[in-house]
């Protein structure tokens, strides 16, 4: 198992390139954005997570790490590609038939397929029938001419990857147990963390409890922040009071929920097994109402002010990371362009360019401290650690609507309004 083929090259899949390369592996990467893949081979990074860079720019100059448009033979194959949702949050596996597809012609007897990607239970045993549907001289239980294919999906905290790719237990789960012990031994070959093992369709199902965990508990406190702005009641309080309790432990509310896996993953489970999974549709449609209760409570605010100017704080889907998938942030932002137009100030200190939702309603990128000199009202969407810093004196005067709690110092200057 020397070398390895990663395919996408995104959040997930130039990190697990790059750690298995410093690892000593040859390592094959592949994504269909070109010109990421000349940035890369520059030694050069199109995504942002710290350390990522001087890592990337080692393994290429060490030639352990190629990027490429199409893939090579290998004796691993990876499959890091994104799985969305398409309309009514069906899931959409295009990405991962594509990637399958585009290994077909190079794979062998003894080759081990990964999927890390999360996933709908069964698509393990897809991208099985995939590949034997081409590869008439492949097996998955001939010793023979068999190869191996497992799920191991990825769970590691955006500005953390790279040390949580080796620390972080695994969950190992193939088709076979075959495949689970093949995979097993490679990933005890750089994870530190435990290497746990189960079957394909368990190991899908633990990756979207997991985040569906998340999801149910934060829409628990979103709905509890709803319940406090209507009663005149400090959330941010309530919940550290409540967490006093040796048995309660609520995590905070925000503006939504974002990000390529608990905005996601719910609807898997609910696409499959909708009469069984009341609770978990529940919380997904309070955390993706959240967004429209913030902006409508923008809108009640400015209705007795002549000409509102809003600083929209953040648009990434959570702290100081660049990553805008699914973020709430953005469509708020979205949403309160169609009423207020030119009146929108919006800062995001992780980005150099808006995405092109934004950039089409002709928005600009401002720093904090302009936007907050312009601007009559503070909206924070987004508890960056750059915004914790902000002058209390430059609020004076101001309403701040706060749906991070990062802003609460008491003073009678500044007009607060919790959501």
């Amino acid at each position: 198992m020397k070398k390895i083929c990663v395919i996408g090259l995104g959040y997930i899949g130039l990190p697990t390139a790059s750690v298995l390369a410093s690892k000593g592996f040859q390592v094959h990467g592949v994504d269909v954005n070109k010109q990421a893949v000349e940035l890369i081979n520059k030694g050069k990074i199109h995504i942002y997570e710290p350390d990522l860079d001087t890592l990337v720019k080692e393994v290429v100059e060490n030639k352990k790490l190629v990027a490429a448009t199409v893939p090579e033979e290998a004796d691993i194959y990876i499959l890091a590609v994104p799985t969305p949702f398409k309309e009514n949050h069906k899931p959409d596996l295009t990405y991962v038939k594509q990637a399958t597809k585009a290994i077909v012609p190079y794979i062998k007897p003894g080759n081990l397929v990964i999927l890390e990607s999360t996933s709908p239970v069964g698509t393990t045993e897809k991208i099985a029938e995939w590949i034997l549907e081409e590869c008439n001289d492949l097996t998955v239980g001939n010793e023979e001419n068999r190869i191996y294919i497992s799920h191991c999906p990825e769970r590691v905290l955006p500005g953390h990857i790279l040390r949580e790719l080796v620390e972080n237990d695994r969950i190992i789960g193939g088709i076979d147990k075959e495949s689970t012990d093949k995979t097993v031994e490679f990933y005890k070959m750089f994870v530190t963390g435990k290497v746990l093992q189960t079957s394909s369709r368990t190991a899908e199902l633990a990756k979207l409890t997991e985040n569906s965990f998340r999801d149910v508990n934060i829409a628990f406190a979103n709905e509890l922040s709803m319940i406090c702005d209507t009663l005149g009641v400090n959330v941010w309080e309530l919940i550290d009071l409540a967490n006093h309790h040796p048995r309660v432990n609520i995590l905070q509310p925000g503006p939504g929920v974002g990000g390529h896996c608990i905005a996601v993953d719910p609807w898997f489970i609910v696409d499959a097994v909708p009469n069984q999974s009341p609770l978990i549709h529940t919380a997904r449609k309070i955390n993706d109402f959240k967004p429209h209760y913030v902006v409508n409570k923008v809108k009640e605010l400015t209705k007795n002010i002549d000409k509102p100017r809003i600083a929209c704080l953040g648009l990434s889907f959570k702290a100081n990371i660049d990553d805008l998938r699914e973020s709430p942030a953005v469509e708020i932002v979205k949403e309160l362009s169609y009423t207020f137009t030119e009146d929108l100030y919006i800062v995001e200190p992780h980005i150099n360019k808006l995405p092109s939702v934004l950039e089409e309603l002709n928005m600009h990128l401002l720093n904090v401290e302009q936007a907050i000199k312009d601007a009559n009202i503070i909206l924070v969407l987004v508890d960056h650690d750059c915004f914790k810093l902000i002058e209390k004196s430059s609020l004076a005067n101001k309403i701040v609507v706060d749906t991070r709690g990062i802003l609460l110092q008491e003073t009678n200057e500044i007009e607060k309004v919790l959501v």
